[in-house]
């Protein structure tokens, strides 16, 4: 079905974590479902949670969820910048899919050198309006930090360079949402304020036709339509961007189950390596720190992580390094995944000070291996057979750093290339390490890890690719059904 050209729409918060990803995942799906080619932009990510491209790059993980959303492959077009964290002062800045060095943040938001990321940022916004129809923007954060709109790249400035129309997601559900609303309206220029076209009130409890009466005073007071009152989700699993979301997840043991633990790293990455593991009915996935917890696992998973250095001192502060090594020695499985393969082996050196000022520290040698941190890094998509199996698999990795073995044994290894190459080292079926993000996503893999403590097959016969669909359907619907369509379809459409 041809459509015409749909204005560009961005969804702004009055604040972080109100729901504004999940929001744009949505809507990326509705519109696919309803004939056009969307495409999801957002022009500056913060998040530790990053995904490679088919081209070899980096971007953050939720554009990659809402380009799968949209049933598109994702590029770095879709997130220019990524801010991804090394520690409470400092971020790597990934540029166009590649590191271009470390800023403090005071350095990152002074005036010199925006005027470059702002060019490089609106180019990308370009190329992906040329090639899709409509383009569904994120911003960031709130979008009224009176401090920071000289110098913004996410928000308004993106919206006026766009010329997109916005709307403006709130989250009920931590309260203050009519004074949200209206501070952010209100704080506006007066021709950045007449972008906002439609609020969305997000995570809603509870009976919406109590609220009727608070949508007419955001109506009045603000002069905004509500598109929508979403309800809290709370039973569809979509991949999350940031790990603030592990807090609120299960962290004990639980019998009669597979309890696998994933140590919880001060700087962890990639967390949604484990989304699989939390809907297989066989398994308890918790998150944890204290070694009581991890002593108790049948399987532990060291995860990735931005600074390794850093982390592999905290888990030898708190005792955890003990916990670990000691659940190898009784013969239960560990595992190691990027960050944490480094970790487990014989030792890291650091010589470019790249992640920490250690040039070198002694891993928990549990594999033969030694890590040297490099500049480099090395973001790729991968296709591999599992312990020498026939079955295909699929991973991605994103690291900084070399590891190679310190002996001539031949160890078995995690993964086998088409072209001959391998990665990992197994010491045996239940201790090893590999750099592949997203191995966990594969079902032979966890069915062979599970079933040396469970002889159940699981209740889950879906594909995972299959079940991601799945679950994008059905976040589709419940934003749909809760959204006013005929307003919302006037707002992409309207030029004024």
């Amino acid at each position: 079905m041809e459509h015409g050209k749909l204005k560009p729409l961005m969804f702004a918060g009055t604040g972080s974590d109100v729901g504004k990803s999940i929001i744009v995942t949505a809507i990326c799906r509705i519109l696919k479902q309803d004939g056009y080619s969307p495409a999801p932009f957002k022009a500056q990510n913060m998040s530790l949670n990053s995904y490679a491209t088919p081209d070899s790059l980096e971007i953050g993980r939720a554009q990659a969820v809402q380009a799968e959303a949209a049933e598109i492959e994702c590029s770095t077009d879709m997130n220019p910048l990524l801010l991804k964290p090394n520690s409470d002062l400092t971020s790597q800045i990934v540029l166009n899919g590649r590191p271009v060095g470390n800023s403090s943040a005071k350095g990152f938001f002074r005036q010199e050198g925006r005027d470059i990321l702002r060019k490089e940022i609106n180019s990308s916004f370009d190329r992906l309006s040329s090639k899709y129809n409509p383009i569904i923007m994120e911003g960031a954060g709130s979008i009224a930090e009176m401090n920071l709109m000289d110098i913004d790249l996410v928000n308004m400035p993106m919206a006026r360079y766009a010329d997109a129309n916005i709307i403006l997601v709130a989250d009920i559900d931590r309260g203050g949402v009519f004074a949200s609303i209206y501070g952010s309206v209100m704080l506006q220029k007066p021709e950045d304020r007449r972008r906002i076209k439609g609020v969305i009130i997000n995570k809603f409890r509870g009976d919406i036709s109590l609220f009727n009466t608070g949508k007419e005073i955001i109506e009045k007071t603000s002069g905004i339509k509500v598109l929508g009152i979403i309800p809290y989700l709370d039973d569809i699993d979509i991949d999350e961007e940031d790990s603030v979301s592990l807090e609120k997840r299960n962290k004990k043991y639980t019998q009669g189950k597979v309890n696998i633990v994933v140590v919880l790293l001060p700087h962890m990455s990639n967390f949604t390596d484990f989304a699989r593991l939390e809907h297989d009915s066989r398994i308890n996935l918790y998150y944890s720190y204290s070694p009581e917890e991890i002593a108790k696992a049948d399987i532990t998973i060291i995860p990735g992580s931005k600074n390794t250095i850093s982390d592999l001192n905290e888990i030898r502060n708190k005792g955890i390094d003990t916990a670990i090594i000691d659940n190898a020695k009784k013969g239960k499985s560990v595992i190691g995944i990027c960050g944490g393969y480094q970790i487990m082996g014989m030792e890291i050196s650091d010589p470019l000070s790249i992640e920490s000022n250690n040039a070198f520290v002694n891993g928990l040698g549990l594999l033969p291996i030694r890590t040297t941190i490099t500049k480099e890094k090395i973001t790729q998509q991968r296709e591999f057979s599992f312990m020498e199996g026939e079955q295909r698999c699929k991973g991605y990795e994103i690291h900084m750093g070399n590891s190679e073995l310190i002996d001539d044994k031949d160890y078995m290894k995690v993964a086998a290339f088409d072209d001959g190459s391998s990665d990992g080292v197994m010491i045996n079926d239940r201790c090893f390490g590999t750099y592949l993000h997203g191995i966990l996503d594969n079902k032979v893999i966890v069915d062979k890890l599970v079933s040396q403590y469970c002889t159940l097959e699981s209740s889950d016969s879906m594909d995972y690719d299959q079940y991601k669909d799945y679950q994008y359907n059905r976040l589709a619907s419940h934003v749909r059904e809760n959204i006013d369509m005929d307003l919302f379809y006037k707002i992409l459409n309207s030029y004024d």
